[in-house]
């Protein structure tokens, strides 16, 4: 009960705040419609209330709106009348209860004559019993109506302000295109350059050796009548340049599609990936039943990745990963205790990440505060 009431009081506190500040910003918006008509301008207006709308709703915060311009407007009005109407309870209500608990206690220095307000408005304050019995009817009245009005109020007005700065489900669709459209462009070039990548790769490597093998055997066959000795030198050789062949082209089939999937399980793979971390790591996979090989292999690069960022860069001691199947998706989330601020400008290896997930039209989340923790949330559709 203590704790209900707790949770309560804080959402009192909270819509308190949020509402003034709605009060606030719709009076600023009035003075202010000349310079917030320009689009520009609007949608920072936006992105910012919509963030704010977000955290009273303890909903993940939002990017930059990205609503049509006319939407924008049409919330820009109705943010100034809920703003103003909504924050004329607050001041209604809470600002009658302040006023009454400041002053009942000093109603002896009011004017000879002065009269109650509120609903006991007309009422002579002649003495003290008038004074505290008006006053604190008055007081407990309309601090129940703020307690009781304001957090619903809040959520509306916070409700209201999501729904209008929310993209309509044909924006949502036309976003949802234009983000395919450029992860699919971003997947051909990355595609591209994996295999230009592997193409060097083995002609440098591989084909070299293997060339050098063939040409060591042809000398050998030439001398074998005449120098069995270095025949079997030049055999040895030859046996040494084709298990270090051997060994390049394993690294590079690795980099395409780690044998450990094929051979352990994604689950197998990531228990690996955790037992070979350079920091002490828990890994945590949940069932996960069929999953396509395209989606393992970018949650084993994805984890990889991640655990190698948190070892070079974050300066953690212990880092989780935890894996399961919700649905159709497969939830990835990666964390740590290192001193968080990553950033994907700067090559943390985060943005690889992001190209990997994005095409398979996947989702990437990175709540990264400076000071830690690090999470890294990822989503990919896995099929039913």
């Amino acid at each position: 009960m203590n704790h209900l009431g707790g949770s309560r009081l804080s959402a009192t506190w909270r819509g308190l705040g949020y509402l003034t500040g709605s009060l606030f910003t719709a009076a600023v918006a009035l003075f202010a419609l000349p310079v917030l008509v320009f689009p520009a301008t609007a949608r920072a207006w936006a992105s910012w209330h919509r963030r704010r709308a977000d955290r009273l709703l303890l909903s993940p915060c939002s990017g930059p709106v990205r609503v049509g311009t006319r939407r924008v407007l049409g919330w820009l009005c109705a943010g100034v009348v809920t703003g103003l109407a909504f924050g004329l309870v607050v001041v209604l209500c809470a600002g009658n209860a302040v006023t009454t608990a400041v002053t009942v206690p000093l109603w002896w220095a009011l004017p000879a004559g002065t009269r109650a307000g509120g609903f006991g408005a007309g009422v002579p304050l002649s003495g003290w019993g008038t004074a505290l019995t008006l006053g604190t009817a008055q007081f407990v009245v309309f601090a129940a109506l703020t307690h009781w009005l304001v957090p619903p109020l809040a959520r509306l007005h916070a409700r209201i302000c999501v729904a209008l700065l929310s993209p309509s489900a044909a924006e949502r669709l036309a976003q949802r295109v234009e983000t395919l459209t450029e992860t699919r462009a971003d997947a051909m070039n990355a595609h591209g350059a994996e295999l230009r990548r592997i193409e060097r790769d083995l002609h440098d490597g591989t084909q070299a050796r293997l060339v050098a093998v063939a040409m060591r055997l042809g000398v050998a066959r030439e001398l074998l009548d005449e120098d069995p000795g270095a025949v079997a030198a030049l055999l040895e050789e030859a046996h040494e340049g084709t298990e270090e062949a051997m060994a390049e082209l394993r690294a590079v089939i690795r980099t395409i599609y780690p044998p450990i999937l094929a051979d352990r399980g994604l689950a197998g793979a990531l228990a690996a990936l955790g037992a070979r971390s350079a920091i002490e790591t828990s890994v945590d996979v949940g069932g996960l039943g069929t999953v396509p090989a395209a989606v393992e292999a970018v949650a084993y690069f994805t984890v990889a990745e991640a655990l190698t960022n948190a070892a070079k860069h974050s300066r953690a001691a212990r880092a989780g990963v935890r894996v399961a199947r919700v649905g159709d998706r497969l939830s990835i989330e990666v964390g740590d205790d290192g001193v968080g601020g990553a950033d994907e400008s700067r090559g943390t290896g985060i943005a690889g990440i992001r190209h990997r997930v994005l095409a398979l039209d996947g989702t990437v989340r990175v709540h990264s505060p400076v000071g830690g923790p690090t999470t890294i949330t990822v989503s990919l559709a896995c099929g039913s």
